[in-house]
């Protein structure tokens, strides 16, 4: 595949990462910190939330709550904390992906904010906005979300990043849930990174229209290569980063006597 040459540079990239595991305690919890805030702040901002980072961060850490925002943006963030919270802990447990987990993590998503549709499959069609692909009917999406499973369970050939970045295309394809779609499927990108060893991506609200741009040419082309090579670019990135702060706190620890 086209994109054969960047998955070859991660996988050094992250053999390097494991050969300084295990990472200190302290760089695990500023870099988790980081991600939860970061992740949560990017993830709601692309599905239009206009809470700031620093608004976002004063919410997670510090219960605050922010004048002129809705309730609705409140939970939102609140929310996603706590998704992101459990895909650590189904890796922790070394949890396989599943229907449940993935009904699980969207509950988490709209929590308080739509109780009746949280972690239930929609039951009625939909159009996403600006797409040039139909979701699937309604009727449709137990079995298509079946065969999805079918397809991630069987799939074991495939470089981790690009199958995360085909397991978030075709989620985002089907479509399953009236709303949160997009915040689940990158939080599943996410959890199949962190379950094969590799780095979150978070994909910024800067970047949501080249985003939304490979996403449509994979769900009307089939052709999922330009959005697994968006999302490793991204996973390079911070695995880059990864390697440099771990040379750099090694420097502060001095030569070992």
């Amino acid at each position: 595949m086209s994109t054969q040459i960047d998955f070859r540079k991660l996988t050094e990239l992250k053999k390097k990462i494991d050969k300084k595991r295990p990472l200190s305690k302290q760089l695990v919890k500023s870099l988790q910190e980081d991600y939860l805030i970061k992740n949560t702040y990017h993830s709601n901002a692309i599905e239009g939330n206009t809470l700031t980072v620093y608004e976002t961060k004063a919410i997670l850490e510090d219960g605050v709550t922010i004048s002129g925002k809705s309730m609705r943006e409140h939970l939102e963030a609140i929310n996603h904390k706590q998704a992101i919270l459990l895909s650590e802990e189904i890796v922790k447990k070394k949890e396989p992906i599943t229907e449940r987990s993935i009904k699980d993590l969207h509950g988490i998503i709209l929590y308080g904010i739509d109780n009746n549709n949280a972690g239930v499959y929609r039951n009625n069609n939909v159009i996403i906005s600006g797409a040039s692909h139909t979701p699937p009917h309604f009727l449709s999406v137990p079995q298509e979300m079946s065969r999805l499973m079918d397809w991630y369970q069987q799939e074991n050939a495939m470089h981790p990043v690009e199958k995360a970045a085909i397991l978030h295309s075709k989620f985002v394809n089907i479509h399953p849930f009236i709303d949160g779609n997009g915040r689940t499927a990158r939080l599943l990108m996410n959890l199949e990174l962190f379950k094969s060893g590799y780095l979150p991506i978070i994909i910024e609200k800067e970047h949501k229209s080249e985003y939304y741009r490979v996403l449509d040419i994979a769900a009307v082309t089939g052709d999922y290569d330009p959005f697994a090579k968006f999302l490793a670019k991204y996973e390079e990135q911070e695995l880059t980063r990864y390697n440099q702060l771990l040379q750099r706190e090694k420097k502060q620890e001095g030569p070992q006597l």
